[in-house]
């Protein structure tokens, strides 16, 4: 196996994917792995397996486990949580702008920023003053990236990322891809770096 790249699909709405993006950029880094930032919509996945819902939201034992598990795994990694008030929450804005940077050095710090927001602050992250505060921290031209990501000819581009998410067979989020390699989960992700290194 020589692949050094992994490639994070992630869902803005989803709550592992908070933890599993805040802990693989330094531990790609140690590996000397690079990331290619994969943002998608999960909503239209589900929809697909006839939910109409996160299964957190339509499992009740499964949600009440998993937001107990996550309060753990974040303690366990040494991260920020709060349990949002709202989820799952909506993501389009956030998913086109991350699409817009996903080959741009400033995509990393902004896919934190936001996830800060939906599962540290427990803000919105799906309207363009919150989404123009977070680029504007960032140091980013906040109002061309939101007119680009609002811009009805740059909606294609989203829906062709779910449609790749399908042909892959993503089925949750974070996934990890490693060349063709599937890892699913959180949990998943050491495995998914050590993937990448080379045999001999």
């Amino acid at each position: 196996m020589t692949e050094r790249s992994v490639d994070v699909w992630f869902d803005f709405a989803s709550p592992y994917s908070y933890l599993g993006t805040a802990r693989v950029g330094a531990l790609a880094a140690q590996r000397g792995v690079r990331l290619r930032w994969q943002p998608f919509l999960l909503g239209p996945i589900f929809a697909d397996q006839g939910w109409s819902n996160s299964p957190l939201v339509l499992q009740s034992r499964k949600g009440e486990h998993a937001w107990r598990d996550l309060e753990r795994q974040a303690r366990k990694f040494g991260l920020p949580w709060r349990r949002p008030s709202r989820f799952p929450r909506p993501a389009v804005l956030p998913t086109r702008i991350a699409l817009l940077g996903a080959e741009q050095p400033w995509c990393e710090a902004f896919t934190q920023a936001v996830f800060s927001r939906n599962f540290v602050a427990d803000e919105e992250i799906d309207d363009a003053a919150a989404m123009a505060a977070v680029l504007e921290r960032l140091g980013l031209p906040a109002q061309s990236l939101l007119d680009a990501a609002l811009c009805p000819t740059e909606r294609p581009r989203l829906r062709r990322q779910v449609d790749t998410a399908r042909r892959l067979g993503i089925f949750g989020a974070p996934t990890w891809f490693v060349g063709d390699e599937m890892f699913w989960g959180n949990d998943r992700l050491e495995d998914a770096l050590e993937w990448c290194r080379p045999v001999g």
